[in-house]
């Protein structure tokens, strides 16, 4: 059975639902793909707290590091987990707030016109070949769904603030998918 999408939701992700979103402006289009990567607390894999951080429901006295989290309120539209989950939380046709502030191409606020993937991870080792095939299939899926004309990193919207996906990230391998890669902006 093919994934399909219904109302900006992809039927081969796992539905989460996070508040942290709202409207696309009157006439914005999805063009653009921004990775992220995201481990809390950071280096650790695995423990859902990225799902319940974008639900608001991380319990931040379960670890020191997640006190400093307590009024975020942020989400990305997906998160593909180390053994290649795919978790939806966002709609695609409404804006998650994922990016902050960012400017692509000359247009500031990227997530009116943006797609976020997090991205189990930190900067400083590579990516699992299980989250490079989830993510494969997700981009494909976009592509086909949406005008999408540029995928690139959220170091390259927001170059002095954010450093991801990093430089393990293998961008070659989604140029070689095929995938409209776009690192100069």
């Amino acid at each position: 059975m093919t994934a399909q999408w219904h109302r900006g939701r992809w039927s081969a992700a796992e539905q989460w639902v996070s508040p942290n979103f709202c409207p696309r402006p009157d006439g914005e289009r999805v063009f653009l793909v921004v990775l992220h990567n995201i481990s809390l607390p950071p280096f650790v894999y695995g423990s859902g707290a990225a799902a319940r951080l974008f639900a608001n429901t991380l319990d931040t006295a379960a670890d020191p590091f997640f006190a400093q989290l307590a009024d975020v309120r942020v989400s990305a539209h997906f998160v593909i987990t180390r053994c290649g989950r795919t978790l939806q939380f966002v709609s695609c046709d409404d804006m998650a707030y994922h990016a902050g502030v960012s400017r692509f191409c000359g247009r500031e606020r990227c997530n009116a016109f943006s797609v976020g993937i997090e991205l189990e991870g930190c900067d400083f080792e590579p990516f699992a070949p299980a989250q490079y095939a989830a993510l494969r299939a997700l981009l494909q899926a976009l592509c086909a769904a949406y005008p999408i004309t540029a995928v690139c990193g959220h170091q390259d919207i927001a170059p002095q603030r954010k450093t991801d996906p990093g430089h393990f990230f293998d961008w070659q391998r989604l140029e070689d998918w095929g995938m409209p890669v776009k690192r100069d902006v």
